[in-house]
């Protein structure tokens, strides 16, 4: 959840232009599916996201290998329907990377997974204002892997509201990108090799659920690696109420109040954010959902206590999923099935929003049944939540090289 993402990209800033031709027509395929060049990414580029602009993002020191292939983008428009609601049609939009190597072999693909963002545009879509996005097109397109990474029904060109950890539509934006994105590289004469899949903080959520539904429907994935991943809302969620720590971030309330309106959208619960969020509030929330306020001016409006932005009386619902909102919180955790897919999961040691328990919990899950080579990597004792992306980028990187090498030596 990033906020940076849960994640936070809100903050992230670009220290270069829009790449050029912006504007340029979308093109139709398999006649749901169409795409729209957005420029290209030139090695210099690239290398700057991976120097400059890293350390505009955050100050912990982290080391990439440079680029080696100009990378073009394209901006993805595809059909897909919102299962919450019926599957009911709907068109959401993300980005392809694809990397110039002017070779013709099969590329591996890294299926990437935003963290939190509370900005429409602040997605992959509109990479010039998503700096995890160019980060991972600069370490993976760069180096000839093609990234593709949905923007979330309610992000980038979807008309809906915003379906913040809500799994079964996550689920769904993710896997029709994956498909559409084998049109476009068909078109464009782009063959499509190995997948695998990478997510922080919200987009942890969004990875681990996104592999569960891979895994059902016969789609095989290398490896998946998370950083920041919260596997479980509902002992997150509890962990903020009843367990707050001086390092817990302040945007969390911000985290909450676009979580309760998701939920109160895709699974029809009328009045849940009146119910939870305290009146002084409710309003300022609302915008912050709806993007009609920046998340500076819902900072200046509101408070940075979980505790005190929740009404009393939701918080004492919370350590039992007695209500429809905490029985789906609970449903809706993302490791509790046996897998097998390796996965490595990140943690930081001063994370202050995703508990490193959290983030480490499928290793003990995994292991107790058999289940998939399950490995949790501390990010070191000076990784909160940004730095836990930063190293867990680098790292997942060469572990992904290997796992390629090993499968495919040719290549």
């Amino acid at each position: 959840m990033h906020i940076h993402g849960l994640l936070f990209s809100v903050l992230a800033i670009s220290l270069a232009a829009a790449p050029p031709d912006a504007e340029q027509p979308y093109t139709s395929v398999a006649g749901t599916v169409q795409y729209q060049p957005l420029g290209t990414y030139t090695v210099e580029r690239l290398n700057r996201i991976l120097t400059e602009e890293r350390q505009a993002f955050a100050p912990f020191e982290q080391t990439y290998t440079p680029a080696k292939y100009p990378v073009t983008l394209y901006r993805v428009l595809y059909a897909s329907v919102i299962p919450e609601w019926d599957n009911k049609p709907t068109t959401a939009s993300g980005l392809i990377a694809i990397p110039e190597t002017g070779q013709k072999a099969e590329l591996p693909v890294v299926s990437y997974q935003h963290g939190t963002t509370l900005s429409k545009t602040e997605a992959p879509s509109h990479p010039e204002e998503s700096y995890e996005t160019r980060l991972m097109v600069a370490q993976f397109a760069g180096q000839g892997y093609i990234v593709v990474a949905a923007d979330y029904f309610g992000k980038g060109e979807s008309t809906e509201p915003d379906s913040y950890t809500v799994k079964a539509s996550t689920q769904q934006a993710c896997l029709d990108l994956l498909l559409a994105s084998r049109h476009v590289c068909q078109a464009l004469e782009v063959g499509q090799g190995p997948l695998f899949l990478s997510g922080w903080s919200q987009g942890g959520f969004s990875t681990m659920a996104f592999l569960n539904k891979l895994e059902s429907v016969g789609i095989p994935v290398t490896a998946a690696a998370t950083a920041s991943c919260f596997n479980d809302m509902f002992a997150t969620t509890n962990h903020w109420i009843h367990a707050p720590a001086k390092m817990d971030a302040e945007w969390l309330p911000a985290i909450l109040a676009i979580n309760l309106h998701a939920y109160e959208a895709y699974y029809r619960l009328p009045g849940l954010a009146t119910t939870a969020i305290r009146p002084a509030y409710q309003e300022p929330a609302r915008k912050l959902y709806r993007s009609e306020l920046s998340y500076a001016d819902f900072r200046k409006q509101t408070t940075g206590k979980v505790t005190e932005f929740l009404t009393p009386e939701f918080q004492a619902q919370s350590s039992r999923p007695d209500t429809r909102y905490w029985q789906l919180v609970q449903e809706n955790q993302v490791f509790c099935w046996r897998s097998k897919t390796p996965l490595h999961t990140y943690y930081g040691e001063v994370d202050e929003a995703c508990p490193a328990y959290i983030a480490q919990l499928p290793v003990g899950y995994q292991a107790s049944m058999n289940g998939a080579a399950t490995k949790a990597v501390s990010a070191g004792p000076k990784a909160d939540h940004r730095g836990t992306f930063l190293f867990a980028v680098a790292d997942q990187k060469a572990w992904f090289d290997q796992l390629l090498l090993a499968c495919c030596p040719e290549e």
